[in-house]
């Protein structure tokens, strides 16, 4: 019997568990993603009307960039965007706006936005914002992307999608400032029941000076602060030469 006991009790020994070892260990859930709004959503449908002939449907991702969002449907319902050129339009790349210097160094008198880098990717068609070096330097400025720049996933905060109307972005005049750049005629938010679009100007840029042409490439122009990293991504060379 003694013996029977003894065995019992090395087995015990035997079989300790070592403390912690039972702490369950720790499941981290998977981060979960907000629900995108539908594109019939017409809060979250931003209007382009362009002077290229027709009007640009953007569908706005308030679910992975509400900062961004938020900061554009402000200044459309202002007015900002109503007569601003596309200043910056590289072939093969995008095109870039939202500027009412005109030269890629200006923006809104509200606050820089702070980055919000997603999942969502650089394609044909997507709208991102443009910033300088600085991560958190976004304000006004955004970028059309032409044809897919992988490149700038999760460095840029892309924000919308071109829905419709993507003929009349293709359109748009290129350059370096194009010589004679198309131009956003004006910006809605379809919730807010715009009229047709309507061929004619556009309306003179809200504050912006008056840039003679070639002023803004010149060997002392101002260096652009907003752009989308085309320095960064090996596409500033041979896209805009095709």
């Amino acid at each position: 019997m003694r013996f029977f006991v003894g065995m019992f009790a090395l087995l015990g020994c035997l079989v300790t568990v070592p403390a912690g070892a039972a702490q369950k260990k720790e499941v981290v859930a998977p981060a979960v993603r907000a629900t995108p709004p539908l594109t019939t959503d017409t809060q979250n449908l931003l209007l382009l009307d362009l002077s290229t002939g027709g009007r640009v449907t953007i569908w706005l991702r308030p679910d992975v960039a509400p900062l961004m969002v938020e900061r554009i449907k402000t200044l459309t319902r202002q007015h900002f965007y109503d007569g601003l050129a596309f200043h910056r339009v590289i072939d093969g790349f995008m095109a870039q706006g939202g500027d009412p210097k005109g030269d890629g160094t200006g923006g809104s008198t509200l606050p820089d936005v702070k980055a919000e880098f997603n999942y969502l990717p650089h394609v044909r068609g997507a709208v991102s914002a443009a910033r300088s070096d600085k991560e958190d330097s976004a304000n006004s400025q955004f970028f059309i992307v032409f044809q897919p720049r992988l490149s700038l996933d999760k460095k840029y905060t892309v924000f919308g999608r071109v829905l419709d109307g993507m003929q009349y972005v293709d359109a748009i005049e290129r350059g370096e400032p194009p010589a004679n750049p198309s131009r956003i005629v004006h910006a809605y938010i379809a919730a807010d029941n715009p009229p047709a679009y309507m061929a004619g100007p556009p309306a003179p840029a809200l504050g912006a000076p008056v840039t003679l042409p070639g002023t803004a490439s010149g060997p002392n122009a101002a260096k652009p602060k907003l752009a989308p990293a085309a320095r960064k991504a090996p596409v500033k060379k041979a896209p805009a030469k095709k």
